[in-house]
């Protein structure tokens, strides 16, 4: 399943963040109706975690220059101090998703496209 993930949510594969997020909805969603039946809840918490974190890295990796990193953390409300330290972060794309969580929260990522697997897994279990 992760090797999987990794190939959907590869950077370098040409593709969009519209066609990721449907590819991603495609492939959450056909693996959770198929182990459905399984209790799984802490495991899908985990990966959700770790989805969202490749998520922000992508984005980080898009905003190329500081430039632009400055412009799109300003345009999710921070404080000023915080988008300049976080713009000019020379930390890897990995350790600097970290951070991203202040600005590009689960609802944002939600409100982008992206589903998670505990959410659509609580839809289908709830009989």
């Amino acid at each position: 399943m992760k090797d999987r993930l990794r190939f959907i949510l590869k950077r370098s594969n040409g593709k969009g963040n519209e066609v990721r997020a449907l590819l991603l909805k495609r492939f959450i969603k056909g693996w959770v109706n198929y182990f459905k039946l399984a209790n799984m809840k802490e495991l899908l918490i985990q990966i959700d975690r770790w989805i969202r974190r490749k998520i922000r890295t992508i984005y980080w990796k898009q905003w190329k220059k500081v430039r632009t990193k400055h412009r799109m953390i300003s345009q999710y409300g921070a404080p000023k101090w915080v988008v300049l330290e976080m713009a000019n972060c020379r930390k890897g794309p990995w350790r600097a998703a970290a951070m991203l969580n202040s600005v590009l929260t689960n609802k944002e990522i939600a409100r982008l496209g992206y589903i998670t697997m505990t959410s659509y897994y609580k839809q289908v279990c709830e009989n």
